[in-house]
């Protein structure tokens, strides 16, 4: 009896899912394996919605404080493709790039970590049953972001299944299991809430006192999942090929000699891609593309310390007149409020030496161009600084880097919702409920926010800050755990794929090509790289697709994906035909007015 009841289990998931063959299931992917199928008004790529339902309301739950798996999954493929791609009817989606088709077929879901161990991850294959046999094909698409499995089905997802591919997602070990500290609860593989069983993510060491605080793996984990990133991605590889295996057994093994491999990602996700492109392994791809990567080499500046020069200087910059027309989410008179209170603190600090405010604005602006920051990449710094993006970035990533325990964060930083009065407080059923499904996976959103025990004064966010410079520049256990931490995260230079497409937006000020696309093409450069390395960088493109309908980006700015997908078709076709890929041009482009609609001769291209 005992036997039967173990081999329960193990029924049902071959009762839902293709037959197993088990002397071939890799020895990482014994956890559970959540098999789901997907078809009629539930598909892979839009979850039934289809283009008008993406660009619609949010899916409602029947029941607000208990969403079913289904629900809580076709919500979360809205809010990612709303998370990254421009849906707009003038955008170009669905006209010049990227199709919401509807696509039949079965997923595949685990948590796993690396066999040498390290920070666990979620895994998400989509295998369409219209798979293309005939060019077995899987792509490879580490999330953008801090996101969840679902982060980047928006670009990778709607390349790679209308054209008969499979595609296999990895979170990094960041995501949206957010763990509640009142409630004791976190997120079961389904997506669904609960207080036992086997949650995707638990803070290690929390305390039960721990009241109104909210733990996000990528800054809780006590992990520091960056610098496993490289090793998720080749993981997520090899359960793509074996999702392949499970759903087509009569055609196993699907292996890198007989299936086409590409990695497509942007952002972290971009970063993620090129740094598993450095391992060994890594041969099994036969492409890679990345958009807006966010990367180091080893002689670079981390995203961490130029996002911490922009956290406590760029608020400055709004005191000086030539700003004061800078597109921005605030009101004009706030934003010159709060840089006045910056550019003060920053002159108490002794980090500013003039006394003018208009002086101290043009010093804190040459601090941040001897840092490496271009004045193209600072264009948009009152965008990111109202968004509140650094002090978020900050935040998050000194608790990852040092490893610190949610029960004991540095400088203070904590994420919390917040009453009418401004204090902490619990979060309802329903917010918790929606939460795995509604967030980007990381603060601020979802009414959660980024505060500090440090907070106060006229410029609230400044001390916490601060003490993270002082942290950063120290010479004690914690400074020297920082600096471990991202120095575990740099990558070599030296990838071992023999295709390598890189683009990234010339504008673009949350993770600006000199610091990271650029950077890394020129070093791999360098070192000799015998393989094809492609690099476009693209005129009056930024980093956020999802936000070019506000009116800081509408008009000013072109969208990032396009040139994305137009690499992923150069890089197929390099693949198919083994042709040499030609030398990178760039067709000058031009943005349109303000709801104008985008097309192709206003896009240009990344070839004649």
């Amino acid at each position: 009896m005992r036997v039967l009841l173990a081999l329960l289990p193990l029924a049902f998931l071959l009762a839902c899912a293709p037959r197993v063959n088990l002397r071939t299931m890799p020895d990482e992917f014994h956890r559970e394996i959540r098999v789901t199928t997907h078809a009629g008004a539930d598909d892979l790529l839009t979850a039934g919605l289809g283009l008008d339902g993406l660009r619609g309301p949010a899916p409602a739950f029947a029941d607000p404080i208990a969403p079913t798996p289904a629900e809580l999954r076709r919500r979360a493929i809205w809010s990612n493709w709303r998370g990254i791609v421009d849906l707009r009817p003038e955008g170009g989606f669905g006209t010049l790039y990227g199709r919401a088709a509807h696509v039949e077929g079965r997923e595949l879901a685990t948590i796993a970590a690396p066999p040498a161990g390290g920070a666990q991850h979620r895994l998400l294959a989509q295998v369409p049953d219209a798979f293309d046999h005939r060019a077995r094909c899987l792509v490879v698409a580490p999330v953008s972001g801090s996101r969840g499995a679902y982060g980047t089905i928006g670009f990778a997802g709607s390349w790679a299944l209308p054209r008969g591919c499979a595609v296999v997602y990895t979170d990094k070990g960041l995501g949206t299991d957010l763990f509640d500290a009142d409630s004791g609860t976190g997120v079961r593989l389904d997506g669904t809430r609960g207080a036992d069983g086997d949650l995707a993510f638990v803070p290690p060491g929390r305390r039960p006192e721990e009241a109104h605080r909210i733990a996000f793996a990528h800054a809780h984990s006590q992990a520091n999942p960056e610098a496993d990133w490289g090793e998720h991605v080749l993981q997520a590889l090899r359960f793509g090929l074996h999702a392949l295996d499970q759903a087509f057994p009569a055609q196993a093994p699907f292996t890198p000699a007989n299936t086409r491999i590409i990695g497509a990602a942007l952002s972290n996700g971009g970063g993620a891609l090129l740094r598993a492109a450095e391992l060994p392994g890594a041969e099994a791809f036969d492409a890679v593309v990345a958009a807006a990567p966010n990367l180091v080499l080893p002689e670079g500046r981390a995203l961490f310390d130029y996002a911490l020069d922009a956290a406590l200087y760029q608020p400055c910059l709004f005191a000086d007149p030539e700003f004061a027309g800078a597109p921005g989410v605030l009101p004009p008179a706030a934003m010159h409020a709060a840089a006045l209170a910056r550019c003060a603190s920053l002159r108490a600090a002794g980090l500013l030496q003039a006394d003018d405010p208009v002086a101290q604005a043009r010093e804190a602006r040459e601090r941040v161009r001897a840092g490496g920051w271009e004045d193209r990449a600072l264009a948009l710094a009152a965008f990111h600084s109202g968004l509140d993006l650094w002090r978020s970035l900050v935040a998050t990533y000194i608790q990852s880097y040092a490893r610190a325990a949610f029960a004991e964060p540095l400088c203070g930083f904590r994420f919390q919702l917040v009453d009418a009065a401004g204090g902490a407080r619990a979060a309802t059923a329903a917010e918790r409920a929606a939460w795995w499904a509604d967030g980007s996976g990381i603060a601020p959103g979802l009414g959660i926010t980024v505060r500090s025990t440090l907070d106060g004064g006229a410029d609230p966010a400044f001390a916490a800050l601060d003490c993270a410079r002082r942290l950063r520049g120290g010479d004690d256990a914690v400074a020297h755990a920082i600096g471990a931490g991202i120095d575990a995260t740099r990558a070599s230079g030296k990838p071992r794929v023999a295709r390598v497409l890189v683009v990234h937006g010339a504008d673009d000020g949350l993770v600006p090509a000199a610091f990271s696309g650029r950077a890394w093409v020129h070093g791999v450069e360098a070192r000799g790289y015998a393989g094809e390395l492609r690099y476009w960088e693209l005129d009056h493109v930024q980093h956020f697709d999802a936000l070019l309908g506000l009116p800081a980006l509408s008009g000013r700015m072109l969208p990032l994906l396009p040139y994305a997908h137009e690499a992923l078709d150069i890089a197929w076709s390099a693949v198919a035909d083994q042709t040499p890929i030609s030398p990178a041009q760039l067709v000058p482009s031009r943005v349109p007015a303000a709801g104008v609609a985008l097309d192709r001769a206003a896009l240009g291209r990344l070839r004649p």
